[in-house]
């Protein structure tokens, strides 16, 4: 799931539509809320509310039973029945393994580049310091 909600739009429908999906039913809407996001501070790691961020959840039913669920982070209700799709899709026995192999792993390995590519770069700019120690006179 974490593949998943962190893949873009575009590129999640994409995939998902080589997979053909089956009928399938939204029982619950994409609908936009917002969360209440909790921090720690202190040397107790007691708890505070940093602040709200707008998230968006849908539920599906595929015609064999199975139903999934999504939550997503802002406000993008294509992104939130996808994901939603996809849970649903992994717990049958027809699609489970197709899921896996043609949505999450491609997404895994976009997203493995893009990280290596960001920690190249963050490498490039790493600085070195040192201290030199005079002798003891």
């Amino acid at each position: 799931m974490a593949v998943l909600v962190e893949a873009p739009t575009d590129a999640l429908a994409t995939h998902v539509a080589r997979l053909a999906p089956p009928d399938h039913t939204v029982i619950r809407p994409p609908e936009a809320g917002l969360l209440m996001v909790q921090g720690r501070i202190g040397g107790d790691g007691r708890a505070f509310n940093v602040g709200e961020v707008a998230v968006t959840r849908a539920a599906v039913r595929l015609a064999s039973g199975e139903t999934g669920f999504a939550c997503v982070l802002g406000r993008d209700a294509e992104k939130a029945r996808l994901v939603a799709l996809c849970d649903a899709l992994v717990q049958t026995a027809t699609h489970g393994g197709a899921v896996e192999r043609d949505v999450v792993a491609p997404l895994r390995a976009a997203q493995e580049a893009a990280q290596r590519l960001a920690e190249a770069r963050t490498a490039a700019t790493r600085v070195d310091f040192f201290t030199l120690v005079r002798g003891e006179d």
